[in-house]
């Protein structure tokens, strides 16, 4: 096998009788590393040490992902002009936040004898009023008794805000103590002469 000394230096090709006698001399661990090649390679190394840093890269890595949610709305032909503006609020909100949008037509009985006319109105009223945020990722197609459009945001998700830290100042109700009037203040004062007795 090829052995890699613990600082990355090459050792040549030598048996696993040696190569795990130089490791327990280092009292380190003999870690096969590319078992295809020829001949395999092993590394010395602390393998424990090794794994600890392996996952703490997977959780930088996760951290800096953004995961993207597919939000579902999902409308009627008949659903009132007031009701569609409600289901618009929300559409803006969710690619606002950086979020797909899914948008539905459902249809049912015979609102499918003219589902391609009033669904494509539906969705046509829907990509107007919140075409300056999105694109459209996947256009107006019946599926089954459903017509569906997929809507994505043009700006990226926005990462979280941080929440305050343990040491913040709490929010709460603060007023001025000096004077004769105490009654509204949170904080309970002590005075010298209570101290003493």
């Amino acid at each position: 096998m090829r052995l890699v000394g613990a600082e990355g230096e090459q050792l040549g090709v030598i048996s696993t009788a040696v190569a795990l006698q130089q490791a327990r001399v280092a009292d380190l661990d003999l870690v096969e590393v590319a078992p295809m090649a020829t001949p395999p390679v092993c590394r010395i190394m602390d393998y424990g040490k090794f794994k600890y840093i392996q996952s703490k890269r997977e959780q930088e890595a996760r951290k800096k992902q953004t995961v993207i949610l597919v939000k579902e709305i999902k409308v009627r032909p008949k659903t009132d002009e007031h009701d569609l503006d409600t289901k618009v609020k929300h559409i803006r909100r969710f690619l606002g936040e950086g979020d797909k949008v899914k948008v539905t037509v459902r249809f049912r009985g015979r609102e499918l004898a003219y589902a391609s006319q009033s669904g494509y109105e539906v969705l046509k009223h829907v990509l107007e009023e919140v075409g300056d945020l999105c694109k459209v990722e996947s256009p107006p197609k019946m599926e089954g008794k459903t017509m569906m459009t997929i809507l994505a945001p043009t700006q990226p998700k926005k990462k979280p805000v941080p929440l305050p830290t343990k040491h913040a100042v709490p929010a709460g109700k603060v007023t001025k103590v000096s004077g004769e009037s105490k009654e509204d203040t949170d904080v309970t004062s002590v005075s010298s002469n209570d101290q003493e007795g």
